[in-house]
């Protein structure tokens, strides 16, 4: 796997959390680079939300192209840099999920898996990886407060599996990235300077 000079923290957590909100907040105040899932103009969401078998490969094939071209300019700029939500994701949560639940066919699994690897040979790892972990309650109503025509149709369901395979993702991954797993109900990142200030002196102490 490709090494980085400079620091990259990827924001990892469930829809709703806060990652836009903290990865727009720690690039501020650390002065780096914020780097943005395209969620505004994903073209695959809304047919997504709709009709989750039909969509699933498409939706997690746009995510993945995105999220690789954005670590390669992350690693081509050399430059420090705050990613909302990690490639490691797209695979380890939302792909393997999808086909667990049997909204993707094994045959688009295995097509999306060998696809991730391939890729990811090429990628940097991130210096740390802040999982943000909130109630599926909590989720629902952040999601409502935003108002995304979109995000009306995501059931609770969905979200409570999602953070179970994000708490057995996070096990697993604390043995080869480090990790900062943080309640986003218990650290208010919006309004909160002092949680704020905490974080980055943790990120500061990781990165140097």
């Amino acid at each position: 796997m490709t090494k980085k000079n400079s620091p990259l923290v990827g924001i990892a957590g469930n829809i709703g959390v806060g990652k836009t909100t903290l990865t727009t907040r720690l690039a501020e105040r650390l002065g780096w680079q914020a780097y943005y899932e395209s969620v505004i103009d994903n073209p695959y969401l809304s047919d997504f939300y709709g009709d989750m078998n039909r969509w699933s490969f498409h939706l997690q094939i746009y995510f993945l192209a995105h999220r690789f071209r954005s670590q390669t300019e992350i690693f081509k700029s050399n430059i420090p840099a705050v990613q909302d939500r990690t490639i490691y994701e797209d695979v380890e949560i939302f792909a393997r999920s999808l086909y667990e639940q049997k909204y993707m066919s094994e045959q688009d699994y295995s097509t999306y898996c060998e696809l991730f690897q391939n890729m990811v040979e090429f990628l940097p790892k991130p210096d740390v990886i802040i999982y943000l972990q909130a109630p599926t309650d909590v989720l629902l109503k952040r999601i409502a407060s935003r108002g995304r025509d979109y995000e009306k149709s995501i059931k609770e369901d969905y979200l409570n599996y999602l953070n179970g395979a994000y708490d057995e993702w996070i096990a697993r991954a604390e043995k080869e990235f480090t990790v900062l797993t943080l309640d986003a109900v218990a650290k208010d990142f919006l309004n909160g300077d002092d949680d704020l200030d905490e974080l980055i002196v943790e990120i500061k102490k990781i990165c140097g």
